[in-house]
């Protein structure tokens, strides 16, 4: 297949690091990749009292700008930005690619679209003081990363942070006019218990997509079976 350029947008609690793995994969096959810290989120120094959704997506849409045709990824909480990024440029835009990640419908925000079956939902905690939420250590590996090998849980454990409340409070606009005009992708993850697989499916019965894609993974493949996870990035973006 021709090279393309994959834009990585992380999801919630992580950042840039979490791609360590799937980077040199998609790099190995020739492709170029694109990744950043969003505010508040890796190494940036935002306050978390000052992260907004749109913050987000302006972060989202300068890492696209001056990328031909991009491919872009969005991993769980990211589900919303590249949404987001897509109504404000769909024709900068190659294809949206979820990679077990939100779907939202229009003016919908993060949090109107949790689960009670998602084990985030159920163990989730708030400082409303701070504006921050987190899913508490012990239970990070079981929702986050059940399937993925010591050296990646210890990693994770020791860089995820807490995310900002009102970025994921935040509803966003997702019209058939702009955002509707975008290729768009599922991969699903049969095992996660952060994004349930039934309600994966349930958003994509609502939404839609282009093409539907699976691995048998739980919510992070891209620690668990990066080699997978390029394969179906690929397959993302190929046309019949």
């Amino acid at each position: 297949m021709s090279p393309s350029t994959f834009v990585l947008v992380h999801g919630a609690y992580h950042g840039a690091w979490c791609w360590y793995r799937l980077r040199p994969e998609l790099e190995g096959r020739g492709h170029e990749v694109v990744t950043f810290d969003l505010p508040a989120h890796g190494t940036d120094e935002t306050p978390y009292r000052e992260a907004t959704l749109e913050g987000y997506v302006d972060r989202v849409c300068e890492a696209l700008e001056g990328v031909d045709e991009p491919v872009l990824v969005g991993h769980s909480m990211a589900g919303m930005l590249i949404t987001a990024a897509a109504e404000r440029h769909p024709d900068a835009i190659d294809t949206l690619v979820y990679l077990t990640a939100y779907l939202p419908g229009d003016g919908e925000s993060m949090l109107d679209q949790r689960s009670e079956a998602s084990l985030v939902t159920q163990q989730f905690e708030v400082d409303e003081e701070r504006g921050v939420g987190w899913v508490p250590e012990a239970w990070l590996d079981e929702a986050f990363y059940a399937d993925c090998g010591p050296e990646d849980r210890a990693l994770a454990r020791s860089l995820v942070r807490p995310e900002p409340m009102e970025p994921i409070s935040t509803p966003v606009a997702a019209t058939d006019d702009r955002f509707g005009r975008v290729r768009r992708v599922y991969v699903g993850c049969t095992e996660d218990r952060a994004i349930t697989r039934e309600q994966q499916e349930t958003m994509l019965d609502d939404r839609g997509a282009d093409l539907e894609l699976t691995l048998e993974a739980s919510h992070s493949p891209f620690f668990s079976m990066p080699g997978a996870t390029a394969d179906a990035l690929e397959t993302a973006v190929e046309r019949a």
